[in-house]
């Protein structure tokens, strides 16, 4: 059994930043990618940035230049700097095992004066 837990969102003002955190547990046989996504109200959920087990990262267009993913061993960050009201949304990381994906319940980034 994988779980996957996230931390680090709240409350924050436009221009600001947040550091996420997930930590991965329990069997995990390989990790092929992990990755961001989120989910704002009333919008499907979107990827946010993506990392491979070679370190290759990718980014979705909104966020480039502004967010940052790291990985350490089975644990994933997403630095997000000059943040926007736009990026208001519940955040996932997602691990792909090349055979299976794992979610973390996900954690609430608010952008907001």
């Amino acid at each position: 059994q994988v779980q996957l837990v996230e931390s680090g969102g709240g409350l924050v003002q436009p221009g600001g930043s947040l550091r996420l955190s997930c930590a991965a547990s329990g069997t995990i046989q390989r990790i092929n990618v992990m990755a961001w996504f989120r989910q704002a109200p009333g919008k499907e959920r979107e990827l946010v940035a993506t990392i491979s087990n070679a370190g290759t990262t990718n980014y979705a267009g909104s966020v480039l230049g502004r967010f940052s993913i790291s990985r350490d061993s089975a644990k994933v960050y997403l630095q997000m700097n000059s943040l926007k009201p736009d990026d208001t949304a519940v955040y996932y990381c997602k691990l792909d095992t090349g055979t299976r994906d794992y979610w973390g319940q996900g954690t609430q980034v608010t952008v907001s004066s």
